[in-house]
């Protein structure tokens, strides 16, 4: 398991009716905090695809479920950016927490877990959904 900690103030984007230029700024921000916590904390040619990678959102109060999607969007894209896929690919399974915390601890927790087990459990379900996916590139 891999894990690091990322020093971003997450909100709601469903709920933000802010101006599309602050948003931007927001995410742009967003990414470019994680991107240099990925690459300072973690080696890239450590993790091994597939893994399942958890966010956990930390801040003072909770979001509901949709909400708390839609916070951690950036990092996400992210972190699929850091691993070399696409962040819909099913190699890398997505699952998200938030807890609450003092306010200025404010950020993510980003764990990634990966091993014999997993990959087999990960390519089962994929295969398993998409039963002809081998056969369809040559």
């Amino acid at each position: 398991m891999i894990e690091t900690h990322i020093p971003v103030k997450t909100v709601s984007e469903a709920n933000n009716h802010a101006h599309w230029r602050y948003r931007a700024r927001r995410a742009r921000a967003q990414r470019h905090t994680t991107r240099l916590a990925l690459s300072s904390h973690l080696a890239r040619a450590a993790v091994a695809l597939p893994c399942v990678v958890s966010l956990t959102r930390l801040s003072t109060r909770t979001l509901d479920d949709d909400n708390l999607r839609g916070s951690l969007k950036h990092v996400r894209d992210e972190v699929a950016a850091w691993l070399g896929v696409n962040d819909a690919d099913p190699v890398v399974q997505y699952k998200y927490g938030q807890a609450v915390c003092k306010r200025g601890s404010e950020g993510v927790r980003v764990e990634v877990h990966f091993g014999a087990r997993l990959v087999e459990s990960i390519t089962g379900a994929v295969s398993a959904a998409c039963p002809g996916a081998r056969h369809a590139r040559p």
